[in-house]
């Protein structure tokens, strides 16, 4: 599954930015910084816990946010990985998985032993570890055990990343595909936004392969009718 998502990433890169993107331009010049993608989402994942002193006190975390931020951070540090990993060896996608397997923190990820902290402000405190990785130049064994903690937050493991992402990877392509970059998309689909959307997809509709859940995002699109 790690494998898989590292390819299905790399292609989503390759698509959107063009071969080479690694160097850190896309084929229209406009430079990439992962890292920088990667804080502000992390940003957006603190905003899905209350807590401002001035406002909205009494809030529950929103965790189906969390768990939507988590994967949108997972695109961007396998991103991430996919560079170093470019620009340190050859490139090799099956041996960039092995190398993140092999850590510690992914098989604890990978059978489910990552808990949250009971304490928000805890769990607050995982994503700034996180982020603090990142400012740090951190390898990538470091970076994704620091993700891993960070996806533990909303209960994901191995098995629910997989699905979301391949999930939110395909709706990339699809935004991608009508109209995100020029500005034209419909984030908004009729009073929900798209992730939503894809969400109740794959609930509904188990073990659902990448085409079909192109097909079924096609025919819910407001922007198609």
């Amino acid at each position: 599954m790690l494998e898989t998502m590292l390819r299905l990433q790399q292609q989503l890169n390759d698509e959107t930015n063009g071969p080479g993107w690694e160097e850190g331009l896309t084929n229209r010049g406009k430079k990439i910084d992962w890292r920088r993608c990667i804080w502000l989402e992390a940003a957006e994942l603190v905003e899905s816990y209350p807590w401002k002193h001035w406002k909205n006190i009494d809030a529950a975390p929103d965790y189906d946010n969390i768990r939507i931020e988590a994967v949108d951070i997972w695109h961007f540090v396998m991103s991430e990985a996919l560079r170093l990993n470019r620009l340190e060896g050859d490139g090799d996608i099956s041996k960039l998985a092995r190398r993140i397997a092999e850590t510690e923190s992914y098989c604890d990820f990978a059978r489910g032993a990552l808990k949250r902290p009971e304490d928000i402000y805890k769990q607050i405190a995982t994503v700034e570890s996180f982020v603090a990785a990142l400012f740090a130049q951190a390898p990538i064994e470091e970076l994704t055990a620091r993700f891993f903690d960070v996806a533990a937050l909303g209960e994901l493991d191995l098995n629910t990343l997989y699905s979301l992402y391949v999930g939110k990877n395909i709706l990339n392509r699809f935004r991608q595909d009508h109209g995100y970059k020029e500005g034209s998309y419909l984030k908004e689909w009729e009073g929900r936004e798209d992730n939503v959307v894809m969400q109740e997809i794959l609930a509904q509709n188990r073990g659902i392969g990448p085409e079909e859940l192109y097909a079924k995002l096609e025919a819910a699109y407001p922007g198609a009718k």
